[in-house]
Parts: structure tokens; C-alpha cells; sequence
């Protein structure tokens, strides 16, 4: 499989983005993972105004903490503070599925001495 088209692609709309935030955006904040926020620096006449980001590393949707999330998706209309978070309120973390990071049940980590696998048909 040739991946060198993609990275292309990549290339090409990573170019695009960028000149298009510098032509059109106004920076609204960052995250603590370094992901910038950016709106339309002109009101449009009618609807709303275009939000997005600009991921700091590879893109992730996972990576946006709920804050901005809710942001981007218009139910607020102002960026939530992360700031006062409860003690009990956990930092943001992205999917980490398919990496050494992912979630194991305990019982898979220690060896599976407690834990059988099914088998379809056994």
C-alpha cells in the first residue's frame, strides 16, 4: 500500500488550515495539551461564526478536552475555565485504544491466572 499520496494530503491540508487561520482567524485560546482554538475574526451576516482547532501534534479529535468540545460544538459561547476543577475531577486524557497506554482489566495484566478467554463454539 503506497502511503506516500496520504502523506501528501496531510501535507496539503495542514498548508491550507494554516493559511487559512492566518487569513481568517483570531486565536481564542489554548489547552493544557498545547491544541489552539481560533473563530472567524469577521461576523457573518447571518449564522454563526466558524470555530476549529489546530491540533499540536498529530490530529485527534479525543484530544479535546470537554471544555473546548462544548465550545466548538456552539452549546457555550464562551470557552469553560479548567480552572477550580472539583479535586475529584480527573485531567482530560485522549483515547489511548490501540496504544500501550489502552485500559486492560486487571486480570490481563497480572497474566490471566483469574481470567479465561471465551472461544466461540467451546
Amino acid at each position: 500500500m503506497d502511503h506516500g499520496a496520504g502523506k501528501v494530503y496531510t501535507s496539503l491540508m495542514d498548508t491550507v488550515t494554516a493559511l487559512f487561520t492566518f487569513l481568517n482567524g483570531r486565536l481564542v485560546g489554548k489547552d493544557a495539551a498545547g491544541n489552539r482554538y481560533y473563530t472567524e475574526r469577521k461576523a457573518r451576516a447571518e449564522g454563526r461564526t466558524k470555530r476549529w482547532v489546530v491540533y499540536k501534534g498529530e490530529a485527534d479529535a479525543s484530544k479535546v478536552p470537554p471544555e473546548w468540545h462544548m465550545w466548538l460544538h456552539y452549546t457555550v459561547d464562551q470557552p469553560l475555565s479548567s480552572e477550580g476543577r472539583k479535586i475529584w475531577q480527573k485531567p482530560h486524557q485522549p483515547n489511548h485504544t490501540g496504544s500501550a497506554a489502552r485500559y486492560q482489566p486487571v486480570a490481563t495484566r497480572s497474566g490471566g491466572a483469574d481470567y479465561e478467554a471465551w472461544t466461540p463454539g467451546s
